[in-house]
C-alpha cells in the first residue's frame, strides 16, 4: 500500500505517515493489529490519536470479525506442503512443512539442524509436482551456518526426476545426468536464497522486518518466497541476556521476533522453520533431559515443534513433539553428503 493512502487515516500527516512506514505499519491490516501503544510510542502520537487511527484501520481493513468454519477452511486450502523427500518424516506432518506456520526444530549440536534449513531452502524451490512450492527462500544466519557448498551438495543429490522437472521449469537445456545443466541449476537454486548474517538479537529482529518487505517485493515474482529460515533462533538472545534478571526482557524481545516472523507466514503463504538450542533439565529423572530454549512464548507460538537427535552413525531420530492436528511420532532419516535421505 502506498504511504499517501495511511494519511486518509485519522491524525496521520505526511510525518506520521512516514514514521509509520519506516517502523513497517504499511498496510491497514498491520496497523488493524497493532497495540495503540505500540503506535504512540512508534509515531510519536499521543495513545488517543493512536487508538483513533488503529479504530480507523480495523474497519479499513475489515479485520477482526468471525468467519464460519467451512471459510476458515477454504483459506487453509490454500496452505502449501513442503516435502522433506522422506516418505516417513513427510507421512509424520502430514504431507510436509506447513506454509503459514512456524515449524521449530530443536536438538543439540550436530543433530542436522542446520541441515534441515539447507535441504529446504533447496526443496521449496523444486516444482509443486515433486514436492517443491516453486519458491525462493530467504536465511537469516545468526551462528555462521550457511555454507553454499552445502546447496551444491543437495541440488546434486536430489532424485533425478526432481532435477529433471526442476530444468524443465527453469528452461535449462538437459537433464540429471548433464553435468553443464546441474551446474547451472546450482547457480540459479543459490541465487534465490537470499541470506543475511545477524550479528546480534537487535540486527536479528531488523532482518524479520527486511524479510517482510523482501517478501512483498517478490510477492508477484515467478519465485515469490515461500521460505523463512532463522538458523538458530535463539543464540543471540541467549548469549546476550544472562540470569534471571534479564529473562523477562529476553523473552519480551523474543515473543515480538516470532510475531514478526509469522506475520511474513501468514501475509506471503511462507514456511517459517526456526531451528532452537537445547540445555539439559537437571530435574528430568526419567527419558531424554534435554529441553530446547525461549521456554513457552516459543512453545505456544510454534505450530510445530520438532527433536532431532543423534543415532548411530549418520542416522537421526526426527520426532514431532507438538502439532495442532497430528499425533506425535517418530520417523528415522540420514544425513549425508548428498543431503537428507530415508533411512
Amino acid at each position: 500500500m502506498p504511504e499517501s493512502d495511511l494519511e486518509e487515516l485519522p491524525g496521520v500527516g505526511p510525518a506520521t505517515a512516514d514514521k509509520l512506514h519506516d517502523a513497517g505499519f504499511d498496510s491497514y491490516q498491520s496497523l488493524a493489529v497493532a497495540a495503540p501503544s505500540e503506535l504512540s510510542n512508534t509515531a510519536d502520537v499521543g495513545e488517543s490519536t493512536a487508538s483513533d487511527i488503529v479504530r480507523a484501520a480495523r474497519g479499513a481493513a475489515d479485520i477482526g470479525g468471525f468467519e464460519t468454519g467451512s471459510t476458515v477452511l477454504e483459506r487453509r486450502n490454500e496452505i502449501g506442503k513442503l516435502s522433506w523427500h522422506i516418505d516417513e518424516i513427510d507421512d509424520l506432518l502430514g504431507g510436509g512443512i506447513e506454509t503459514q506456520s512456524i515449524t521449530e526444530v530443536y536438538g543439540e549440536f550436530g543433530a542436522g539442524k542446520s541441515q534441515v534449513t539447507h535441504q529446504m531452502a533447496v526443496n521449496v524451490q523444486l516444482p509443486q509436482e515433486v514436492g517443491g512450492l516453486h519458491g525462493s527462500a530467504i536465511f537469516v544466519d545468526t551462528e555462521d551456518t550457511f555454507r553454499p557448498e552445502r546447496v551444491d551438495d543437495m541440488v546434486r543429490g536430489l532424485p533425478d526426476d526432481a532435477i529433471d522437472a526442476t530444468l524443465e521449469d527453469r528452461k535449462i537445456e538437459g537433464s540429471a545426468d548433464d553435468e553443464e545443466a546441474v551446474d547451472a541449476l546450482v547457480e540459479d537454486v543459490l541465487e534465490k536464497i537470499h541470506v543475511a548474517k545477524a550479528f546480534n538479537s537487535n540486527h536479528q529482529m531488523l532482518l524479520a522486518e527486511k524479510a517482510k518487505e523482501l517478501a512483498g517485493e517478490h510477492e508477484d515474482s515467478e519465485y515469490p518466497v515461500r521460505l523463512l529460515c532463522v538458523d538458530s533462533l535463539t543464540a543471540h538472545f541467549r548469549a546476550e541476556y544472562v540470569g534471571r534478571g534479564e529473562l523477562a526482557d529476553r523473552q519480551q524481545k523474543l515473543n515480538k521476533h516470532l510475531h514478526d516472523l509469522d506475520k511474513v507466514g501468514n501475509l506471503y503463504n511462507a514456511a517459517v522453520i526456526v531451528t532452537n538450542q537445547v540445555a539439559s533439565n537437571p530435574d528430568s529423572y526419567f527419558g531424554d533431559p534435554t529441553q530446547p530454549i525461549g521456554g513457552n512464548i516459543l512453545g505456544h507460538k510454534s505450530t510445530f515443534r520438532m527433536y532431532l537427535r543423534k543415532s548411530k552413525g549418520d542416522k537421526r531420530i526426527v520426532k514431532l513433539v507438538d502439532a495442532p492436528n497430528l499425533a506425535d511420532g517418530e520417523a528415522i532419516m540420514r544425513v549425508q553428503d548428498e543431503g537428507l535421505k530415508p533411512e
